[in-house]
C-alpha cells in the first residue's frame, strides 16, 4: 500500500470475492470481481437484489468484456448466487469494453437465455458504444487512431502498424449491443431493492458516465470516476481531437465532494473504500502536479504529446498502454492550450507541438 492509499479506509481489508462468487458489501448489494487480460487485470461488478412491478430478482451493474472466462463466471453466478430469481435489468455505467462488453449477453440471460431484460444506460454512452462497435471511431486502434497519434509525435512505425491492425479491438470485446435501451440521465432516481439511487453524471473519462449514489445508506457505485489506487484515464482521442476531457473530469469530481465522509465507495477497479473526499483531493493534487510538469516542459522547448509521455509514465508501455498514455498526455496539454497558457503549431514534419502562448 502506498502513502496515498494509507489515507483511505479499505473496509474489507484484503478480502476479495472468488471468481464466479460474490461478497456482500451492504444488505442486498453484492460484489463480483472478474479477471481482465490487461495490465489493469480486474473489474468489479455489482449485483443488487431488486423488485420491479412486483417481480423479485436482481439488477446487474456493469458486465465485463466478452470472453470465455467471464462468461463462465457469470454462468456460475446465475446458477449458484441468484436464488433461482431472474435478472430484471442491466445498468451500465459507461461504454468502455470492460463495462458494456457482455451487456447484451446478460440482458438475454446468458448462454441459456434465461430472461430478456432491458439495458439501462445514458444516451451518450449508448451512442458511443454503437459507434465503436461498428468499427468507426474506435479509440484503441485503426487507421484514424494511428493518424491521430502520429500527428502527436508517435513516430515508431512498428507501433503505428500495430495500432492500424487493432481496428477490431472494440467489436471483439463488445460483440453486440442491445438494439433497445432505457435512457438514464443525471439526477434520475432509480429505485432498486428498496433503495433510491441517484444517477450522478460524470464527463471526461467517457461521454456521459453514470455513477449511482444512495444517500440514505451512504453507498456510491462510482464506476471509473473515483478509483482508489489509480487515477482514472482521461484522454483525447481521434474522434474528438480538440476536446478538453481533463477539464470536464476535474469539474465532474465536484459532484462527489459533498458526499458524506463515511460514504462507502464501490469502484470498478481496486477495493471498496471510505474516504471519497480524501481521494478527490488526491486526484486534484495529482493532476495539478502533472499540469505543472507539462507546463514547465513546454516552457523549455515545444513539446508533442509523445514528448510528454515519459514525464508522466516512467515505465515501459505496451501498445495498449501507449494509446492511453498518449491520450492522457494530450489531455493535459489541451487544458493548458485551451486556457491560453500554451499555443500549438504543426511542424514541417506534421507533428503538433505546444509552446508558451
Amino acid at each position: 500500500m502506498n502513502a496515498l492509499e494509507s489515507q483511505l479506509d479499505y473496509v474489507f481489508s484484503d478480502e476479495l470475492p472468488e471468481a464466479g462468487g460474490v461478497k456482500e458489501v451492504a444488505p442486498g448489494v453484492f460484489w463480483l470481481r472478474m479477471a481482465l487480460p490487461f495490465a489493469l487485470d480486474h473489474i468489479n461488478l455489482w449485483l443488487l437484489r431488486d423488485e420491479i412491478d412486483g417481480e423479485q430478482g436482481w439488477t446487474v451493474v456493469d458486465c465485463g468484456i466478452s470472453n470465455e472466462t467471464i462468461r463462465a463466471n457469470w454462468e456460475r453466478v446465475f446458477d449458484t448466487v441468484l436464488d433461482g430469481l431472474p435478472v430484471l435489468r442491466v445498468i451500465v455505467t459507461h461504454c468502455h469494453p470492460d463495462h458494456l462488453g457482455l451487456a447484451d449477453w446478460i440482458c438475454k440471460g446468458g448462454d441459456r437465455q434465461r430472461w430478456n431484460v432491458r439495458l439501462w444506460i445514458s444516451l451518450g454512452e449508448y451512442a458511443m458504444g454503437r459507434v465503436m462497435a461498428a468499427g468507426d471511431g474506435s479509440n484503441a486502434g485503426g487507421e484514424r487512431a494511428a493518424a491521430h497519434f502520429a500527428a502527436h509525435g508517435l513516430t515508431d512505425e512498428a507501433s503505428l502498424d500495430a495500432l492500424r491492425k487493432r481496428d477490431s479491438y472494440y467489436p471483439t470485446l463488445v460483440p453486440s449491443i442491445p438494439h433497445e435501451y432505457r435512457r438514464i440521465r443525471d439526477n434520475d432516481v432509480i429505485r432498486i431493492g428498496g433503495r433510491d439511487w441517484t444517477v450522478v453524471a460524470g464527463f471526461g473519462h467517457s461521454p456521459e458516465h453514470s455513477a449511482l449514489f444512495c444517500a440514505a445508506d451512504k453507498l456510491l457505485i462510482s464506476g471509473d470516476m473515483v478509483l482508489p489506487r489509480i487515477s482514472t484515464n482521461v484522454s483525447v482521442f481521434a474522434l474528438e481531437p480538440e476536446s478538453n476531457p481533463l477539464a470536464l473530469f476535474l469539474e465532474s469530481l465536484g459532484r462527489y465532494e459533498p458526499m458524506p465522509a463515511e460514504t462507502l465507495a464501490l469502484p470498478s477497479h481496486g477495493k471498496p473504500f471510505r474516504g471519497v473526499r480524501t481521494r478527490i483531493a488526491q486526484l486534484r493534487d495529482h493532476h495539478r502536479a502533472r499540469l505543472a510538469e507539462v507546463r514547465e516542459a513546454c516552457m523549455e522547448k515545444p513539446c508533442s504529446a509523445a514528448d510528454i509521455v515519459p514525464l508522466m509514465f516512467k515505465r515501459k508501455l505496451d501498445i495498449h498502454q501507449m494509446t492511453f498514455a498518449l491520450g492522457e498526455a494530450l489531455a493535459h496539454l489541451h487544458v493548458l492550450w485551451l486556457d491560453g497558457t500554451l499555443r500549438r503549431r504543426t511542424g514541417d514534419d506534421g507533428v503538433i507541438r505546444f509552446a508558451p502562448a
